[in-house]
């Protein structure tokens, strides 16, 4: 008789997904963007995103072979961290600064800590903050269409400037932070296709939407402009800096909500979403541990009961 008790280790569920399928998912819900900034900014658009794909893609193979560890570039992790720093860069910068991003993303920030599930805080958030530090003015030089209804980015501009336009992007900014109507059909797709949880994107868009509302700013207006659409469902809902359990996620969203809101309303910088990612993914550990769940059958541990009992 076959023995029908089969004793493996965990874990006892998989799926059909792996994480090459997983990361063309997002390659694809990135693509209505990347078309958007082509139309909007112009051929460079595309030359740039190459450009920072192509050197995630080589840093990774070059350090993987350096230090004789499995080369892992057809998961796709590294063909989305080159495009999801694409989108936080103008099209103006010239391209031997993205290939420095590129490589802070890579080797400094995935690589060195590890390699892909071992990195403390999006690649690609830190490649746009380091930039942004170090090359400020290039990092703040946006190009313009040439019938765009401002010469500003939304946040930075002193004039409103209508729903639309922010919806189909029609205006200063870098890349992925244009065009709100693409990344979120983008959003939804990863949603639908079950990429992401819709937790940490709703919960942060409805904390950045309800403090804009209690300070008496447009909470539509904050919504579609800057990198939130792009931050909330690409960057922050990132498996290996993200929180697992929904509470945790929940706490999550909105610690990003609050930091965003602060920093655009109080403090001296148009954006705080690119900080405000970081900020979050460094407090993720602890995170996890107050909102972990209790393991099954574990029973837990009863307080003691006081000495006059």
């Amino acid at each position: 008789m076959d023995n029908k008790l089969i004793v493996t280790a965990a874990p006892h569920i998989t799926s059909v997904d792996s994480t090459q399928k997983i990361m063309q998912r997002v390659c694809i819900a990135l693509v209505p963007t990347l078309i958007a900034s082509v139309i909007i900014f112009g051929i460079n658009s595309l030359i740039l995103t190459a450009v920072t794909v192509a050197a995630c893609v080589i840093f990774e193979y070059l350090y993987c072979k350096l230090v004789g560890r499995e080369v892992a570039i057809s998961d796709f992790s590294a063909v989305v961290t080159g495009m999801l720093l694409a989108f936080n860069l103008p099209a103006t910068l010239p391209w031997w600064m993205a290939v420095v991003g590129a490589f802070i993303a890579i080797v400094i920030v995935k690589q060195l800590f590890g390699g892909l599930g071992y990195n403390f805080a999006n690649p690609a958030i830190v490649g746009r903050i380091a930039l942004a530090m170090g090359f400020a003015s290039r990092m703040s030089t946006y190009g313009f269409p040439a019938d765009a209804t401002s010469t500003a980015t939304p946040l930075a501009s002193s004039e409103g400037i209508d729903y639309v336009t922010l919806l189909l992007g029609n205006h200063g900014g870098v890349l992925g932070e244009t065009c709100a109507l693409t990344l979120l059909l983008g959003g939804l797709y990863l949603i639908a296709t079950k990429v992401i949880s819709p937790t940490i994107p709703v919960t942060y868009l409805a904390t950045v939407a309800v403090l804009s509302l209690v300070s008496g700013r447009d909470p539509i207006y904050q919504l579609l402009s800057g990198g939130l659409m792009l931050g909330a469902f690409f960057m922050a809902t990132d498996y290996v800096t993200s929180p697992t359990t929904t509470k945790g996620k929940i706490v999550f969203g909105l610690g990003l909500g609050v930091i965003t809101c602060a920093i655009r309303f109080l403090g001296t910088m148009n954006e705080g979403v690119s900080f405000a990612i970081l900020l979050m993914n460094l407090l993720v550990p602890y995170i996890e541990i107050l909102t972990r769940q209790d393991r099954l059958g574990i029973a837990k541990t009863k307080k003691k009961e006081g000495a006059a009992k």
